[in-house]
């Protein structure tokens, strides 16, 4: 029973403070935030920088073929780009431009900012059981989906 309200507790409150993240940074960010799906690949291109689209396509469980639309969306956009593989010309790496990983970072930077904030008000403790759990959750989130990073 512990571990069905532990379960419960964290599929409410993770995606609760990720809502909250974002609507306060749609606010305050001076730059149109892109779709979700668009944030998602845009995080793993900038994680692992090179992966190919079907590579993309599998961690983020899209299909390739939408994968490949929405990688097409984003280069049109300004927000990736795309090189061809030496070897395999059906196969393209995938970059964040310059500009996407400078607001990337500026977006990073603020939500940092508002849980630092939030931690501040937590008491010591608080933030240590906080700090302790960083690493169950890491090997949670791998165990929910190998691929996380």
């Amino acid at each position: 029973m512990a571990l069905r309200q532990t379960a419960y507790g964290l599929v409410g409150v993770l995606p609760a403070l990720n809502r909250a993240l974002d609507r306060r940074a749609d606010r305050e960010f001076p730059f149109p935030k892109p779709p979700e799906v668009q944030m998602a690949m845009l995080s793993l291109v900038e994680s692992r920088d090179g992966i190919t689209v079907l590579e993309a396509a599998g961690i983020l469980l899209m299909k390739p073929s939408n994968a490949s639309t929405l990688v097409s969306q984003m280069v049109k956009a300004g927000l990736l780009r795309r090189e061809q593989d030496a070897l395999d010309k059906r196969v393209w790496h995938l970059h964040v431009t310059e500009e996407t990983r400078v607001r990337l970072r500026d977006v990073e930077d603020l939500y940092c900012g508002y849980v630092v904030a939030g931690l501040n008000a937590l008491d010591e403790d608080e933030r240590a059981a906080l700090a302790q759990a960083l690493p169950a959750l890491r090997s949670l989130a791998r165990q929910v989906h190998p691929n996380i990073h």
